[in-house]
């Protein structure tokens, strides 16, 4: 396996699912994929193989993916996970991020949505991963620090002046002068590595002269300075020293002590004397060495600074740029982040920072949101005055307050108000001419004999007309549900309504010979909803079941209680549905590619049971195998008399 891809762990109880994201979409990315069928396995896999993210479904045996991610999130919190679902419930997306989840999935998702998920989990997860890793370092480093100041402190000073600096080049100008300083020595400098070149070039200095230090230039083979990065170890040399002092201008005694940072050498420090004066001594060289710590340590966080700064502003780039509201309050709702996409949506000025979202915000609905008690993720949608529509997030975030993050939704408003003045239209426009179409073809046999060809015409046309009628029901009871109209809601007993969609699919069952196997159990809790249409939810299934179950099939009807939930299933033994297409099932219009071409329907069936089970908090899922048969399960919140 490749070291330097970052590997995906993908934990989906779907051997086709797994294969299809491994070949299909992650490996031609670039990333190095395991995958694994079941929730524990995962788990094990994890410890072993540490892998840069996983994606996991929540529908598996052992442990599902929220029960995985709440695991991880408590055992493995540096390992980020994205779960994917095809449930796709506000309630399991709360659930998936409360749990610990960087990102949520609804199947059906196209891979350039997953694939720029995993790229910007990765990234986020590599940058937080090396500020972490540098802070505890630096935390080390500190330590360290602490006590060998006790016993130099007469550096205590010297080195809170140098570590509290993030310029780079005071920092090391500092560090020189304390060096020529506490050593009493005539000349100090420090020398980098130049890594275009690999020669010792002067970064700061003491008491040279400037035009020297700008041509200044050192070869690391056959010198003093190299032989200390070479070695990694401090060299003290004087006139007694039997060793000749290779250097390009004479002087008395030397000492070159390396800079190291995590134990690599990127550069030296030295301090010498020209005249034969004070020998430099061992002692000397222990502080020297206490300063190129210190040097190294703020070359080190000079770096860091300038990483942080770098990332800071092209975050700070991002949300000036991005068409997405966000805005960032405390503890105490004082604002203390608002991007221009928010200012310029709510007119809130520039100096509102710092200050109550109270005084910085005028909109009552929004605030509303910002304010609601609890510390739980809300979304709400919010229009601005210029009449924009806005689906509004409310993130609370540990340690820093709560996140409003707000997607224009104006467009697909405007969609939503289109389809539905096209259903309307539908209504209006199509009924009436199909049932004068009815009527006519049955009024044709009754004016004069009709040879057997005009019969099978009649028929014929009788048939289509049919299946645009129920084409058009399915569409105005398509666009009723999703556009909420449905509100006739109350306790229902989803037995009993079971029973009923049992009974108008019955006499279609006996005509091919299929046996029923019903498992209803007499007390059920009660379901809050509407009963037409969960009939009509149970009766969809039921009718797909019996037109894609061959002659002399099994179709079976389960139904039963687990803690507060109703979970309904409808199970056959039919031709099944291909793996590739079980993501798209629920889809508008969509049809197995399985389904021989004279089979009649609409491909609204199951869009249609997908939008009830939607309206009514609910979830559901398909298991299917080709040649086996296809299990659909709902789950439903059941509620007490």
């Amino acid at each position: 396996m490749d070291e330097q891809k970052p590997l995906i762990l993908v934990a989906d109880d779907h051997q086709e699912i797994r294969d299809f994201l491994a070949e299909s979409i992650l490996s031609p990315a670039g990333y190095a994929v395991q995958t694994v069928g079941d929730g524990m396995s995962a788990l094990t896999l994890i410890r072993e193989m540490n892998p840069a993210l996983v994606i996991t479904d929540q529908n598996m045996p052992n442990l599902t993916g929220i029960e995985l991610i709440q695991r991880l999130h408590r055992d493995h919190p540096e390992i980020p996970v994205i779960l994917m679902t095809s449930e796709g419930s506000e309630q399991l997306a709360v659930r998936a991020l409360r749990s610990g989840a960087v990102d949520y999935l609804t199947k059906p998702f196209e891979a350039d949505e997953l694939l720029e998920a995993i790229g910007r989990t990765i990234t986020e997860s590599r940058r937080w991963r090396s500020l972490e890793r540098a802070n505890r370092e630096a935390k080390i480093n500190t330590a360290n620090l602490k006590s060998r100041l006790q016993e130099f402190e007469a550096l205590a000073q010297i080195g809170r002046n140098v570590t509290s600096m993030l310029d780079l080049d005071d920092v090391l100008t500092a560090v020189v002068e304390a060096a020529v300083e506490l050593t009493q020595s005539e000349e100090g400098s420090l020398l980098l590595i130049d890594d275009a070149s690999g020669e010792l070039y002067m970064r700061a200095s003491k008491n040279f002269d400037e035009e020297f230090v700008k041509t200044f230039r050192l070869h690391v083979k056959d010198s003093l300075a190299g032989q200390v990065i070479a070695s990694g170890q401090p060299v003290l040399i004087d006139q007694s020293t039997p060793q000749k002092i290779k250097t390009s201008y004479l002087v008395h005694s030397l000492i070159y002590v390396p800079l190291k940072v995590r134990s690599h050498t990127i550069g030296v420090l030295g301090v010498d004397n020209r005249k034969a004066g004070r020998v430099l001594s061992n002692s000397d060289a222990m502080v020297m060495t206490a300063l190129a710590d210190y040097a190294a340590i703020a070359v080190e966080n000079a770096q860091l600074y300038t990483r942080s700064e770098v990332q800071r502003r092209k975050l700070e780039t991002i949300l000036e740029q991005t068409e997405n509201a966000v805005i960032v309050v405390d503890p105490d709702n004082r604002l203390i982040l608002i991007n221009r996409a928010a200012q310029e949506a709510f007119h809130v000025p520039d100096d509102m920072l710092n200050r109550s979202i109270v005084e910085a915000l005028d909109h009552p609905h929004l605030l509303s949101l910002i304010r609601a008690p609890g510390n739980t993720p809300r979304r709400d949608e919010i229009e601005a005055e210029d009449g924009r529509i806005f689906n509004a997030q409310r993130t609370p975030i540990e340690g820093v307050g709560q996140a409003i993050l707000m997607h224009d939704i104006t467009h697909l408003k405007e969609l939503d108000r289109i389809k539905s003045e096209f259903v309307t239209t539908v209504s209006h426009d199509l009924r009436s001419p199909l049932t004068a179409i009815l009527g006519y073809v049955e009024l044709i046999e009754r004016a004069g004999e009709v040879t057997e060809q005009q019969q099978e015409f009649i028929r014929r046309v009788r048939v289509s007309v049919e299946q645009i009628t129920n084409l058009v029901t399915d569409l105005l009871d398509l666009g009723r549900i999703e556009s909420g109209l449905d509100t006739a809601k109350e306790l229902t007993s989803i037995g009993l309504m079971a029973r009923y969609a049992f009974e108008s699919v019955r006499g279609a069952g006996v005509e091919k010979q299929l046996e029923f196997e019903l498992d209803i159990p007499e007390t059920l809790p009660m379901v809050y909803g509407d009963p037409i249409r969960l009939r009509q939810m149970i009766g969809n299934l039921l009718s797909n079941a019996v037109k894609y179950t061959p002659t002399g099939g099994i179709i079976r009807l389960h139904l039963e209680s687990e803690n507060d939930q109703i979970i309904l299933q409808v199970q056959d033994n039919g031709s099944g549905i291909p793996a590739g297409d079980q993501p798209y099932l629920f889809d508008k219009f969509f049809r197995a590619s399985n389904i021989p071409q004279d089979t009649p329907g609409t491909g609204l069936g199951l869009s249609i049971v997908k939008s009830i089970v939607d309206n009514h908090d609910g979830r559901i899922w398909v298991d299917s195998k080709l040649g086996e048969g296809t299990l659909f399960t709902v789950v439903l919140p059941a509620k007490e008399d």
